[in-house]
Order: C-alpha cells, then sequence, then structure tokens
C-alpha cells in the first residue's frame, strides 16, 4: 500500500512546496504555507485488467439524449443567454466589475421566480437585509414569496440550504464566503476555490440551481457608451456564445430591469 506524503500549499494563491517555507513560492505572501497530508497514487499495475471490460461502453448512436427542462426566469433576454432558463442541479457563474448591475439582475429574476410559486433563497455576503430591501423597493420589485439569508460563513449556508431545499439560490458574493476548515481569508484563491466547490456539490446532490456571483470575472461588461450594460455567456473552456444583451441603465434606476436585444 502507497504511503501517504506531506506538502505545504499557500492558503493565497494554491502553490505547493515539499517543504515549509516562510515565504510561499508562488506568490511571494509570507507565512502562508500550512500542511496537507495528500494520499499517494497507486502506482499502474496488474490490477487494471480485472477493471476492464466493455459492459459500460455504449454505441453513440444508440443513445437518446434526455432534453433537460428548464426554469425560466421571466427576464427573456437573461433566459436566451441561459439556454432557455435555469437547469435543476445546475450551477451558474455571473461575473462583473463592481456596481455594473449584477446584484440587480439576479434580484429581478428572483423575484420573478418567486412570483411563479418558485422556493429561491438570496444570500448576501455583501449587503445587510436592509439593503437588498432598500434595492428592491427602488425597483419596485414583489419580493413577497422570496427568502433572504444574510450570512459569510459557508458550513451556516449549506446548513440553511438542506434545510430549505430552495429551487434557486443566489450567493452574493462567492468573494465574500469562508469555510472553517481553512485558515486564509475570505476572497483567497483557496477559500473561493473550497467553497465553490462545496457549493457545486451540494447542486449536484439536491437539484437546486446555484448562481455564484464573482466581482472578479468580467462576464458582464461595461460597453463604451455609458448608458449600456452587456451580459454574454462563457463556455468553461473560453468560448465564448454568440449572445450579447444591451440593458439601458436609465431602465435599471427606474421600475424595473428591461433588457432589451441590441
Amino acid at each position: 500500500m502507497a504511503k501517504a506524503k506531506t506538502q505545504y500549499s499557500c492558503t493565497e494563491c494554491g502553490a505547493s512546496s515539499p517543504k515549509w517555507q516562510g515565504q510561499c513560492p508562488g506568490c511571494g505572501q509570507w507565512n502562508t504555507l500550512v500542511e496537507a497530508v495528500i494520499e499517494a497514487v497507486q502506482p499502474a499495475g496488474r490490477n487494471f485488467a480485472a477493471l476492464g471490460g466493455t459492459s459500460g461502453v455504449q454505441a453513440l448512436a444508440e443513445i437518446r439524449p434526455r432534453e433537460e427542462p428548464r426554469q425560466p426566469t421571466g427576464v427573456e433576454e437573461f433566459d436566451r443567454v441561459l439556454g432557455g432558463g435555469l437547469v435543476a442541479g445546475g450551477v451558474v457563474l455571473i461575473g462583473g466589475d463592481p456596481g455594473i448591475g449584477k446584484s440587480t439582475l439576479l434580484l429581478q429574476a428572483l423575484a420573478r421566480l418567486a412570483q411563479a410559486s418558485e422556493n429561491v433563497l438570496y444570500v448576501s455576503g455583501e449587503e445587510s437585509g436592509e439593503q437588498v430591501a432598500l434595492r428592491a423597493r427602488r425597483l419596485t420589485l414583489d419580493v413577497g414569496g422570496m427568502q433572504l439569508l444574510a450570512e459569510i460563513n459557508l458550513e451556516k449556508i449549506l446548513a440553511t440550504l438542506v434545510n430549505l431545499r430552495p429551487a434557486v439560490a443566489v450567493i452574493d458574493s462567492i468573494q465574500t464566503v469562508w469555510s472553517d476548515a481553512l485558515q486564509s481569508a475570505p476572497g483567497s484563491v483557496a477559500q473561493v476555490r473550497e467553497c465553490a466547490a462545496q457549493l457545486t456539490r451540494f447542486a449536484k446532490q439536491s437539484g437546486t440551481c446555484v448562481i455564484l456571483i464573482n466581482p472578479g470575472r468580467r462576464y458582464i461588461f461595461s460597453k463604451s457608451a455609458p448608458r449600456f450594460r452587456g451580459l454574454r455567456a462563457n463556455k468553461r473552456k473560453k468560448f465564448a456564445v454568440k449572445n450579447i444583451i444591451l440593458t439601458p441603465i436609465i431602465h435599471i434606476m427606474s421600475r424595473h430591469l428591461c433588457i432589451g436585444l441590441s
């Protein structure tokens, strides 16, 4: 049986080192290396033959793909970018510069889902419940069916999700969430990676669609004209989807977030 080995991982950038150092070789931060036990990989050997076989092999032409049902959010162009709506158990990442409209967009989407009798939860880590309520009032949204949790501790968020089992949950934002399992500060690479992984695991196991807001990724971007905002869908392998929607800011600041196709 292969022995486990010890290595040291940086809580800020995720870089690893075989021995402890005062300064991280990756990001240059001091005293950020923590010990981690890594299970050794079993070497390739004769046991692979016993695991083989063709029982799990299928002819591609014989596979009948199942169309995943989608839940429209009620924001027409947002649904179009999502391919028709949200998928149960899916994880959506919304990114963009601060103040560009990520929270406003999703607050409106959740309000419309709640009007359709969907069980939805908005987890706010950047604003208090009062601040979120004031924004909803400015937008004149009907939020009677929405539930709000102002929390940044991952374990408490997961406990609430397990109890409520919402159809859709928004985490605003993933950079503010921290886990008891790590010693690094909220927003560090290690914290964001671990918290996102735990929330993704919950989504797959429970069927809840989890939407993560991340201010660091510019999927929502500002156009040259200051009156407009754009939203573009990206695949994981960085192949851009050719869907762009433009939103006049005047509509965001008045009655609702009106999205029109450019």
